[in-house]
């Protein structure tokens, strides 16, 4: 729902358990995992900041 701050990386390449599906789905060299902090809206409506991985 917006803008996330505090953005960092966690993984990088060979860390990636997925490295190998993502690569072949996708394509890409240098694959990264981040995790940010954001307002998300959950099932019930209510709005809660969380941290999202992707």
């Amino acid at each position: 729902m917006g803008e996330l701050s505090n953005i960092e990386m966690i993984a990088v390449n060979l860390a990636i358990r997925e490295r190998d599906s993502l690569k072949l789905l996708h394509g890409g060299r240098r694959w990264r995992k981040l995790k940010g902090v954001g307002l998300v809206r959950l099932v019930n409506g209510s709005v809660r900041k969380a941290e999202v991985y992707w």
